[in-house]
């Protein structure tokens, strides 16, 4: 498990040197967010999504319940929705990852 003392430094800009410092805590309220904003879609087919961890390497590892976890297109929803809608609120996210329901 990453340490609560998470940081993230990450350019935004090389020419100016502009930088985003992020806490564990904040990572994490940003990726519940992010989710928040998806989670309607993947009710209405019966579906949800929950956030396990994000790791050292800025990996989100999440749950899907429901419907998603044994659709063909979970795969595609977690890429094209989930990842996606988690980068757009924090690009420094390396991926997006479905763990088992047991984990």
């Amino acid at each position: 498990m990453p340490s609560p003392s998470l940081t993230v430094k990450r350019s935004l800009n090389d020419s100016t040197q502009t930088f985003i410092i992020m806490n564990r805590s904040e990572i994490e309220q940003k990726i519940l967010q992010a989710i928040d904003e998806i989670r309607p879609h993947l009710h209405a087919d019966g579906g949800d999504i929950e956030f396990v961890d994000v790791t050292d390497d800025y990996r989100v590892l999440v749950k899907l319940i429901g419907a998603c976890s044994d659709c063909n297109m979970s795969g595609m929803t977690l890429k094209a929705g989930i990842e996606q809608a988690v980068k757009n609120a924090l690009p420094f996210i390396v991926a997006v990852e479905a763990v088992a329901e047991d984990f």
